[in-house]
């Protein structure tokens, strides 16, 4: 059968037809976080490759303009940049300003103003596309779809009596040390419905109690835990006997929320 939700977590729905993709562009942090790594990565390179380009172009220009290549062998001569003798050079300069490395041999002069306006601005802007590339990289790299590779669901949901209740019964552990903070689960019954107008709904999201009104969905995760649904008057599976349960077409998604104690 094909899920809604994967068993890792990601659901299995893709956007079709989505005509406003300019609203993406709206939010770029959260359009790069989202991206894949692959991607990532391209824009990351991209960020830093085009404004070091960039600025080293600017820097050509300017030596260009103020007549700094004609003169490289007139010692009597103040460029606006020392040692700079062409694009590589310029692109180099500008790598090492944006960087603040500074290895000292191509220098910036007081004889140059636009060459100082240039300076601040470009470590200005470098450090804003430091702050967002190393920011959108940590929040990727710390996304929690690897710290649920420890959470431990059990592989099969029971249907079975609880202090002479029937109950829908599954099991979830924790298998690192460090805690989860303030953990709450919740559950989700996704089932096509008819409304009682003759509206069809193929995914309708109905919640499952486990807890909510007794505060039972508020776990203290340092043990395995069984969650329960009492299958009562207010339960979708109030009316739903063995026989359909088996060849009814259903999805459980149960989420796991929570803070990691480190961070």
């Amino acid at each position: 059968r094909q899920r809604y939700v994967e068993k890792d977590g990601k659901c299995n729905v893709q956007h079709g037809n989505v005509r406003e993709t300019y609203r993406y562009l709206t939010d770029l942090f959260t359009t790069l976080v989202d991206l894949k790594w692959r991607f990532s990565l391209l824009v990351f390179i991209l960020a830093y490759a085009v404004t070091w380009l960039f600025f080293g172009l600017i820097w050509w220009f300017i030596a260009y303009c103020r007549g700094d290549l004609e003169h490289l062998e007139d010692h009597a001569w103040t460029p606006c940049v020392n040692n700079l003798n062409g694009f590589v050079s310029a692109f180099l300069f500008s790598i090492e300003t944006e960087t603040t490395i500074g290895y000292g041999h191509r220098v910036i002069t007081d004889k140059c103003p636009e060459g100082i306006v240039l300076l601040l601005l470009q470590a200005i802007l470098g450090s804003m596309v430091n702050a967002f590339m190393v920011g959108c990289m940590f929040v990727k790299i710390s996304q929690p779809n690897k710290r649920a590779e420890t959470l431990v669901f059990s592989s099969h949901a029971v249907v079975s009596l609880r202090d002479d209740r029937l109950c829908l019964m599954f099991r979830v552990g924790d298998l690192r040390d460090s805690h989860i903070v303030e953990a709450s689960i919740r559950a989700k019954l996704i089932k096509s419905k008819q409304t009682q107008e003759g509206e069809f709904i193929p995914l309708d999201q109905t919640d499952l109690s486990v807890g909510f009104e007794t505060g039972d969905d508020r776990l203290f995760l340092v043990s395995p835990l069984v969650i329960s649904h009492e299958i009562d008057e207010r339960s979708p599976f109030w009316d739903v006997s063995r026989h359909q349960l088996e060849k009814d077409d259903f999805e459980i998604v149960v989420i796991l929320e929570g803070m990691v104690e480190a961070t």
